[in-house]
Parts: C-alpha cells; sequence; structure tokens
C-alpha cells in the first residue's frame, strides 16, 4: 500500500544518511518503516490541536526512552525526512511547508531529548527500588521458610526425647520392680529355709 511505501522510503531515507544509527533498533525493517510512518502520521495529524500534541509527543517520548535520543541525532532524522519530501513532492513541498516540518520535528526532537533527561533516571531509580524491594521481600521469604523449618525439627526433637525420657522411666521401674522382687524372693528363700525352733533351747539360741 502507499502507506507501506511511505514507511520504506522513510526508512530507507533515515539510514541512507546515517547508517550507524540503524543498530539503534532491533525491529523488523517492515515493522520498524511502519512505525516510523505511523508516528509521523500521528504527529501530524495532531498539530492543528496544541494540547494533543504535547500528549502525542509526550506518548512516543516515553516509547523512546531505551534509546539515546541526542541533538546531532535528532538533526540527522529531521533533515533526512525534510530531504525525502522535498525530493518526493517537489514543487509541492513549498518553503512554507518546509518551515512548518522542520519546526515540527525540531519541537519533537527537543521534546524526546526533554523527557529523556528528566524522566530516565527516576525511571531507573523506580526499577532499581522495586528490584531491591523485591529481593527483600524473597529474603524475607526464605528466611520465614528456615525459621519454620528449624522450628518443626526442634518440635520432632522435642517428641523424640520426650519419647526417650519415658523410655528410661519405664526401664528404671522396671529395674526396680524386679529388685523389689528379688528381694522379696530373698527374703521368702530366708524365710523358707530359716528353722524353726521346737524346744527351749533352740527358742533360747534363735532369740539370742
Amino acid at each position: 500500500s502507499s502507506r507501506e511505501a511511505a514507511g520504506e522510503a522513510i526508512y530507507a531515507a533515515l539510514f541512507d544518511s546515517a547508517p550507524s544509527l540503524q543498530s539503534l533498533f532491533k525491529t523488523a525493517r517492515s515493522v520498524m518503516a511502519m512505525r516510523f510512518m505511523n508516528g509521523l502520521n500521528s504527529i501530524v495529524s495532531s498539530a492543528t490541536s496544541p494540547s494533543a500534541l504535547k500528549t502525542q509527543v509526550e506518548t512516543l517520548g516515553f516509547q523512546h526512552l531505551d534509546l539515546e535520543v541526542t541533538i546531532p541525532r535528532v538533526v540527522i532524522f529531521r533533515d533526512a525526512i525534510i530531504d525525502l519530501f522535498d525530493m518526493e513532492m517537489g514543487a509541492r513541498f513549498t518553503s512554507k511547508a518546509k518551515l512548518g516540518f522542520l519546526a515540527l520535528l525540531n519541537y519533537v526532537g527537543g521534546a524526546y531529548i526533554y523527557i529523556r533527561r528528566e524522566y530516565a533516571v527516576r525511571i531507573r531509580i523506580i526499577n532499581s527500588s522495586w528490584r531491591t524491594a523485591n529481593n527483600k521481600a524473597a529474603e524475607f521469604m526464605d528466611q520465614g521458610e528456615e525459621a519454620a523449618e528449624g522450628e518443626g525439627a526442634e518440635g520432632e526433637g522435642g517428641e523424640g526425647g520426650e519419647a526417650a525420657k519415658k523410655e528410661e522411666e519405664k526401664a528404671a521401674n522396671e529395674a526396680k520392680d524386679s529388685k523389689e522382687e528379688a528381694r522379696a524372693s530373698g527374703e521368702a528363700s530366708n524365710k523358707t529355709n530359716m528353722k524353726v525352733p521346737t524346744t527351749f533351747n533352740e527358742m533360747f539360741m534363735f532369740n539370742g
């Protein structure tokens, strides 16, 4: 379509004038060409309303925060687009239209630079703070899990200790019972083996 052809022409004009800038864009050529065309079309469409133009340029500026927009690069983009229009439109691209596009593209490029300067650092700080907060939360969760596991192990150890204590008490009681039974049986044996006196002399000797 004519829109796609216009996008391809803008793309070619930009990177023919500055091939080194192509490394800034990782997207496929066809997709990038349409983005150029759509962005330029949205800017021109909003040019009649200052508030709408400001909103549109701010939106595009935030979309380009990851790119290092500088004055020399803005000049390259601006001149490439102006030269393309001049070549394709010829006499129809009047001096007044050229001045209008120069002013419009200067405004857009300046806005990109301003947005990057004022907001890129803040956004990086927010992202860094967010990552730090997430890492701290993960550490707290890990510590909580370790504490819970430790308490569980202590609980198991306590139960094992109580069981061992009960076993020891049981063994001690059994030993005590065995000792008492042995003493009782010994006393009974002594009583059984003891000779009962039947005469006065034996009774005297027994009492003595």
